[in-house]
């Protein structure tokens, strides 16, 4: 079955297309009109796995708020859909990841109970337009649309741009592997019955 799903999304704010593959090869096509988050995004499809195809554009003369946070919904919103009903699926992944000076632990369960924890240092000195707390807004969107509970914690780091590249290339490696078919699980992994 394939895990895949096709989104569009218009708005007075952002435009944004995804079309994304679960079961993919780390392939991307990003464009948001914010180059450092097409970076972001491209790392957490390869060490993920994911095929993206992302167009996105808004109105960053206002400021990035509206794009980044709308592809965050979006994206999110094309995980849960290419889900499914989640059955057969590990639910759990944990990834750490470091990127030189940066160590980033990220767990997630794929529980259709959105919660996101994020522990980053907000001692370090932002740098460029897109910082530490806009990529919150990213993840709380992606969260909340992609029903998961996602904990992010760096562990430490110095460098922003390492620190953020740390984060979405533990986010894309724990998305994959919690994503992963288990065949031992026939339902749902839940004493519940469903998620």
């Amino acid at each position: 079955m394939k895990r895949t799903a096709s989104i569009n999304r218009n708005t007075t704010e952002t435009q944004i297309n995804i079309s994304l593959d679960l079961d993919g090869q780390g392939d991307s096509n990003v464009s948001t009109g914010i180059a450092f988050f097409d970076h972001m995004l491209i790392l957490f499809t390869v060490h993920g796995f994911f095929d993206l195809n992302l167009a996105a554009s808004g109105d960053l003369d206002v400021d990035l708020h509206h794009t980044v946070e709308d592809v965050g919904l979006v994206l999110g919103g094309a995980i849960n859909k290419a889900l499914g009903d989640r059955r057969g699926i590990k639910r759990y992944g944990h990834a750490v990841t470091p990127m030189d000076d940066a160590l980033t632990s990220v767990t997630i369960d794929l529980s259709k109970r959105p919660f996101l924890v994020y522990n980053v240092p907000y001692t370090i000195n932002a740098s460029g337009i897109f910082d530490i707390q806009i990529a919150k807004e990213f993840f709380r969107a992606f969260t909340i649309n992609g029903g998961m509970n996602l904990h992010i914690n760096v562990l430490y780091g110095e460098n922003q741009h390492h620190i953020l590249e740390s984060i979405f290339k533990a986010t894309g490696r724990a998305l994959d592997q919690a994503s992963m078919y288990d065949e031992r699980i026939k339902s749902v992994l839940s004493t519940k019955g469903s998620l």
